[in-house]
């Protein structure tokens, strides 16, 4: 065998190889798109072990007395943590009390939580992951 012939055979067989790839990747692709497998896809449902669920987040609720304005940012950064906190506003002046209220509320409203009354200076504030349900009004008339 000469290495014309040795050479000639190499390149053949490496453009029949890149043809098999090709016809491969073709091949492939049609599967992909098939609706087969479109539906057998979308016909699965995503399923999510409660174990996993329960192990992966607990809830928490931070009971915090502020004594001054300063303190509101920690409060802010337990709300953007996903926790809720109650806020007991009864030992700051009432102006810088105001100001942690209005603060909270747009920090809130911000990441989609709520925040209630439930007392004269007690405040609950939730970031969207928990639900409140019910009122304490009956209370606060009194």
């Amino acid at each position: 065998m000469t290495i014309k012939t040795k050479l000639k055979r190499f390149f053949d067989m490496e453009e029949e190889y890149e043809e098999r790839e090709v016809a491969v990747e073709e091949e492939a692709g049609e599967q992909e798109f098939s609706p087969a497998l479109s539906k057998k896809k979308k016909d699965k449902p995503n399923v999510v072990s409660l174990s996993a669920v329960s192990q992966g987040q607990s809830s928490k609720v931070i009971l915090l007395e502020p004594h001054s304005y300063d303190e509101v940012q920690e409060i802010a950064d337990h709300l953007k943590d996903r926790k809720a906190v109650v806020i007991n506003l009864q030992r700051i002046p009432k102006e810088q009390a105001k100001r942690i209220v209005d603060f909270l509320s747009g920090t809130v409203y911000a990441i989609s939580g709520d925040i209630q009354k439930l007392g004269e200076h007690i405040f609950l504030c939730t970031p969207d992951n928990v639900d409140v349900s019910g009122s304490i009004s009956e209370m606060l008339q009194e």
